[in-house]
């Protein structure tokens, strides 16, 4: 595969029937649940579930997202979806990657951004990452010397 950037969390996916809307391929808003799927398997591959995130009082949230659908998909195409952590300033921030490809051809379908903050759960208020965020996400940011495709790139 040609992808975006080294060594992707990879989960595959594939549209069933209810993923399909009136034009016949894949709903946008499909896309949109299996990065959330994505993200969170990558969290979890990486020693963070939901039940850190609550023992810690902290979270990851979207402060804001992007998504660029490049190409329509359909029933039973295989996809994989890689996904990356691509930025942080180690203390509140991540941005989080992704990138949606088929696997018959090795085409790009959709990339994905999200650039995420940390947040105490019981307030919603923006707070500084545990030590635990920090020794599980700061590892797996992808090198700063690597370079992604830029912005709209398909």
């Amino acid at each position: 595969m040609n992808w975006d950037y080294p060594e992707p969390h990879v989960f595959p996916v594939s549209p069933a029937a209810g993923d399909i809307d009136g034009l016949d391929h894949t709903n946008n808003a499909v896309y949109v649940r299996w990065c959330e799927q994505a993200g969170w398997s990558h969290s979890v591959a990486l020693g963070l579930d939901l039940g850190d995130y609550r023992r810690l009082n902290r979270a990851m949230a979207i402060g804001s997202a992007a998504y660029d659908y490049l190409l329509p998909t359909g029933l039973g195409d295989g996809l994989l979806l890689g996904t990356w952590l691509v930025a942080t300033d180690g203390r509140l921030t991540m941005e989080r990657r992704f990138q949606l490809v088929r696997a018959a051809d090795g085409a790009t379908v959709m990339r994905g951004r999200w650039q995420l903050v940390c947040i105490e759960i019981d307030s919603g208020k923006p707070r500084r990452m545990p030590p635990e965020f920090c020794a599980a996400y700061l590892p797996a940011v992808v090198g700063q010397g690597e370079q992604g495709p830029a912005e709209g790139d398909a």
